[in-house]
């Protein structure tokens, strides 16, 4: 059920917002916060904003695949990859 609910959270971010990745981070630090603030506290989310800065690909892209890995990585690896499928599947 996490993994549809990133794809679905991903997904209306990807759907509602125009300007590019910029314009996506306050939606994207809300619904995080609301959804998974226990587990991506905003000092952490912070931390993704800086390494989706740092690799090479679109922002959006970049920030739903950290946020994904996290999501998912709390049942494991395997899940951690398909966390961050979802989530970037959603954005895009």
């Amino acid at each position: 059920m996490a993994f549809f609910e990133l794809f679905y959270t991903f997904f209306m971010i990807g759907a509602i917002t125009f300007g590019g990745g910029y314009a996506m981070l306050p939606m994207i630090q809300e619904q995080v916060g609301l959804r998974w603030g226990e587990l991506i506290p905003p000092d952490i989310l912070g931390n993704f904003v800086g390494i989706a800065e740092s690799t090479p690909g679109p922002f959006a892209i970049n920030m739903a695949t950290y946020v994904g890995a996290t999501v998912g990585g709390q049942y494991g690896v395997v899940w951690s990859a398909l966390g961050s499928f979802c989530a970037t599947m959603g954005v895009v």
